[in-house]
């Protein structure tokens, strides 16, 4: 008999019922699609796939966190393989990250990123990687090749929108006709690009002197932008041998610190905002979001007489922008035999859309990356009159191109490309930016009125040879020769082996000036101030088994400039964390041999470096009612920054507004303290002279001192912290405001709540703060959310390589919803890692699924 589920109810409640089942079944449906639609993209990570291009049988173990290990039998079907395994887990993120290098993201997403699509075809990413790619090795151009044809198989295997990823079906709702385009190598090469813009040195910061100096007479800008501190600070190679030979005498550099000087003694800035503008469009796609100051990154290499085992360990924590999905994609590749045609054994982070492994091991070397941040770009300000610009008293003729912008439901738009002897005008795209000097007087009595940039990244180089280089190393020699050839971004890179030696190179191309040292921008018409030459190989900073047994890189100061006669930057970090972590190890040394467990709480710590200082400032004041009850959270306060603290929370929300009291009303907005090191020594300094003329609030008629902004700090922060965590000051957590939201790069702030929650996650409380080892960064003029953090920890043991550890920011696959997806987030926020197998037997014993690919 046919159920009737309706018969014993009145016919207006039948109604009602059945109308109320429509609407569930057609939720349900819709339910069913959208699960479809969502699952549709997932890959297939067991059983057997035919696969274009492969000549022999390619394995892929996954473990339960979805990292792949890819066996094969030699060099072009490993690199292949690889492509296709990215391409299964992060397609849309490598399409994406294409657009984003060769400037075509309106392309995808209309005319809202035009401007970042005009600076960067102003700069010409693809351009130069274009020019790159015949210079490289055929070995290198092979592997490029193979990876392609890896990710062409998978997007053959895969043409619906509703194959490939989540955010294709998205993108159909606003631009039903895009189609992505088949991989090149050009694709791969555009990324490192991308790469060593966020690893740009010192840009900012001569935009920042420059802007700031709008404001302040020079001596005042200097202030803001002190000398290294290395009476306290230890740089990274503080002893051992420094190479010496060849030095030219003749030269100088950072002995002339010039600038452009108007007559009033301030440079002129109104071209300078249009460049700052302008270069604060590009998208960050790794390091600081903001371009701000802090960002940075930890690695440091312990000797084996300092080991339980006897055998270095190594530990790398890249700070870098908080991307959903990560910036990394862990995963091994291994030829099964390997020899001279297959020399390939190594465990790593790859990027999404490049082959190899940057950051890793083989099985014999391990390494890692920190920013050593040289100074490698300038500004020139330029005289430019219709077609030509002035170059020591002649008009030479701009070069120009004219670059067509594809733009999704609009017409494609044309621009104007101009550059002169020293680099793309930058100023040009961002024409409408107000000037901030008007009417100033230009040095030389004639204004400058564009701003062209000179960056080694723009020159043609040999950064990808490095990649298969390093990943091939098996020895300090093998390691020193590949990285002679990372040309950008200049990088610190510590080694360590299973023989037990450690070491330290300085990488890149960083020029030599014929006059000045980068700090501030220089006229380009005066021909006084060209790039002579770079500093050779052989003289960049390098030890080898030093003799304290241990080496330590935190975008600190490379070497003592009375040590060593080349100017590689005067903007470093200024050593709050490097020194944090030498402190540690000591303290550790002291107790008896290190272990990869201690080295995993160095990463975890989160120790204020500063509050040292400030703290006892405060604790000395007569602060009476709310904000004294607040004040005494830290009066025991052991200066760490744990998610649960009180302290931290009330300490850090104090200092955040202390320097918008203090240096915003002297300051145009573009020069604000955003938050970092370079704040902390300044503070430090003024803390000993409380009637420094920071202090004083120029927006009153009165005078304040330091004591007169620390209270109005205090009593700023319990106003701010009381009205949005309530008025029970030990109620109050750090992690309750300094948390991580995991925001998707295209879709994450679209702004539209739903699509908004299929791609976001979080948020996360997290522990530290932007200078603390465990570095969290946060913008001080915003909030207190996490938007630059260590994207990834590694510890590797070289007694046991299977003992290594390792964690990333969010997981294996870029698929929203997909078990991978963010599954580490969780241990990455909690301080714990999973392990980083190496041996093919602990691999095959932890896996969850086999993947056989064929031809």
């Amino acid at each position: 008999m046919r159920f009737r589920p309706y018969a014993w109810m009145p016919r207006p409640l039948k109604w009602l019922a059945r109308a109320f089942t429509v609407l569930v079944v057609l939720g349900l449906v819709l339910a069913g699609v959208g699960v479809w639609t969502v699952r549709a993209s997932f890959p297939q990570l067991a059983g057997e796939l035919k696969v274009d291009g492969l000549t022999g049988k390619v394995t892929v173990y996954r473990d339960k966190t979805g990292i792949p290990h890819i066996y094969a039998d030699s060099s072009d079907d490993l690199f292949l393989a690889q492509g296709y395994v990215h391409a299964q887990d992060r397609f849309f993120e490598m399409d994406f990250r294409r657009h984003v290098t060769a400037g075509r993201l309106s392309e995808m997403f209309g005319s809202a990123t035009l401007v970042e699509d005009k600076v960067i075809r102003t700069m010409g990413w693809r351009k130069v990687a274009e020019a790159e790619l015949p210079m490289l090795t055929e070995q290198t151009r092979r592997h490029l090749d193979s990876y392609a044809k890896g990710v062409n198989s998978w997007m053959d295997q895969h043409e619906g929108f509703t194959s490939k990823s989540l955010e294709y079906a998205v993108l159909k709702l606003t631009n039903f006709g895009y189609e992505p385009e088949p991989w090149t190598p050009v694709d791969s090469l555009s990324w490192l690009k991308a790469m060593a813009w966020d690893l740009r040195s010192n840009m900012a910061d001569e935009i920042g002197r420059a802007l700031a100096a709008s404001r302040l007479p020079r001596e005042r800008v200097e202030q803001l932008w002190p000398g290294y501190p290395f009476d306290t600070h230890q740089p990274i190679v503080a002893q051992g041998s420094v190479t010496r030979r060849g030095f030219d005498q003749d030269v100088e550099p950072g002995a002339d610190t010039d600038q452009v000087d108007t007559g009033t003694g301030r440079p002129d800035t109104g071209a300078l905002t249009r460049a700052a503008e302008a270069l604060r469009a590009v998208p960050s796609l790794m390091g600081d979001p903001k371009g701000g100051n802090g960002i940075g990154s930890n690695s440091w290499v312990v000797g084996g007489k300092h080991t339980g085992s006897g055998k270095p360990l190594l530990a790398n924590d890249p700070h870098l922008s908080a991307n959903m999905p990560s910036v990394w994609y862990q995963a091994g590749l291994h030829c099964r035999t390997k020899s001279a045609e297959c020399p390939f054994d190594v465990t790593g982070f790859t990027f999404s859309g490049v082959p190899g492994v940057i950051i890793g091991h083989n099985d014999k070397i391990a390494w890692g990356f920190t920013n050593l941040g040289p100074d490698v770009a300038d500004l020139y300000l330029e005289r430019v009159k219709d077609d030509s610009y002035l170059f020591m008293g002649d008009w030479k003729p701009l070069t120009t191109r004219i670059e067509t912008i594809k733009v999704a439901g609009g017409d494609p738009v044309r621009l104007t490309v101009r550059e002169t002897m020293h680099g793309p005008i930058v100023s040009d795209v961002m024409r409408d930016v107000k000037d901030t000097l008007p009417g100033a007087a230009t040095a030389f009595q004639e204004k400058a009125d564009a701003v062209a940039l000179k960056w080694t990244a723009l020159e043609p180089g040999r950064s990808a040879d490095a990649i298969f280089a390093l990943d091939a190393a098996q020895n300090w020699q093998e390691f020193r020769a590949a990285a002679s050839r990372f040309d950008v971004p200049a990088q610190n890179l510590i080694y360590a082996d299973t023989k037990g030696n450690i070491g330290y190179q300085a990488p890149g191309r960083i020029p030599v000036r014929t006059r000045g040292d980068g700090t501030w921008p220089v006229p380009g018409w005066t021909g006084e101030y060209s790039w002579q030459s770079t500093i050779p190989f052989d003289e960049l900073p390098s030890v080898y088994n030093p003799p304290e047994g241990y080496i330590v890189t935190a975008n600190n100061a490379a070497i003592d400039p009375e040590r060593y006669p080349r100017m590689l930057t005067k903007d470093w970090a200024y050593g709050y964390r490097s020194q944090r972590i030498l402190d540690r190890l000591q303290a550790e040394l002291r107790k008896g041999k290190v272990d990869a467990e201690a080295m995993g709480e160095v990463q975890q710590d989160t120790h204020n470096g500063f509050a040292q200082f400030l703290v006892p400032k405060l604790m000395a004041l007569k602060v009476a009612g709310a904000s004294g009850d607040a004040r005494d959270l830290l009066r025991t306060w052991d200066y760490s920054q744990g998610a649960g603290s009180s302290p931290a929370m009330y300490f850090n929300a104090v200092w955040r507004h202390l320097l918008i009291e203090t240096f915003n009303d002297d300051l145009p907005e573009n020069a604000w303290p955003t938050g970092g090191d370079r704040w902390f020594e300044v503070v430090r300094v003024m803390l000993d002279n409380p009637g420094d003329p920071f202090w004083d609030d120029a927006r009153t008629s009165g005078t304040e001192t330091r004591d007169d902004m620390l209270r109005r700090a205090m009593a700023m922060a319990y106003d701010e912290l009381s009205t949005r965590l309530g008025p029970d000051v030990k109620a109050w957590r750090w992690g309750d405001l300094h948390a991580l939201t995991l925001t998707n790069q295209t879709f994450g702030t679209s702004g539209i709540a739903p699509v908004e929650w299929l791609f976001n996650r979080g948020p996360l409380p997290v522990s530290g703060n932007d200078d603390a080892v465990n570095a969290a960064g946060w913008d001080v003029q915003e909030d207190y959310a996490v938007n630059w953090l260590p994207s990834m920890r590694m510890v590797v043991d070289l007694a046991d390589l299977d003992r290594s550890q390792w964690i990333n920011l969010t997981g294996a696959s870029g698929h929203a919803f997909h078990d991978n997806y963010w599954d580490q987030a969780p241990l990455w926020a909690g301080g714990r890692t999973t392990p980083m197998l190496a041996r093919e037997e602990s691999i095959k014993k932890a896996a969850r699924n086999t993947l056989i690919l064929r031809p």
